[in-house]
């Protein structure tokens, strides 16, 4: 018994549209782990660039400050603290600008940098 043309050209098409479908399936799955590592990684990096800038003002406006900080400048390192969105930075940063003595202030300016440092990834 003899099987028609259209019947193994059909089974042929749908063979050809499973097998595409398993590929493209599988390929998705890949290319989507690869999407999620690649948000992860920009994640850090965002916070990376935050931790930075927060260092850099930190280190311009109070650690080499010659005069008092101004309202302003305070403003914007609060704001700068609250924008990285880190608990512990922003309990250190707390501590820090509730210091009552000078040794107080270095102690905690050292522990800020610490945390600073440490939330710092690569």
């Amino acid at each position: 018994m003899l099987v028609p043309k259209k019947t193994i050209i059909l089974i042929a098409v749908i063979l050809i549209l499973v097998a595409g479908n398993v590929y493209f399936g599988l390929n998705y799955f890949l290319v989507s782990k690869e999407v999620k590592e690649v948000r992860e990684d920009l994640k850090k990096q965002q916070l990376n660039t935050k931790i930075i800038n927060f260092s850099r003002l930190f280190v311009e406006k109070v650690l080499k400050a010659e005069k008092d900080i101004s309202f302003e400048e305070r403003l914007g390192l609060e704001n700068a603290v609250r924008d990285l969105n880190d608990k512990e930075i922003l309990s250190q940063w707390e501590k820090f600008t509730e210091s009552k003595t000078e040794s107080e202030a270095q102690e905690n300016v050292k522990n800020l940098l610490d945390v600073l440092t440490k939330k710092f990834s690569y």
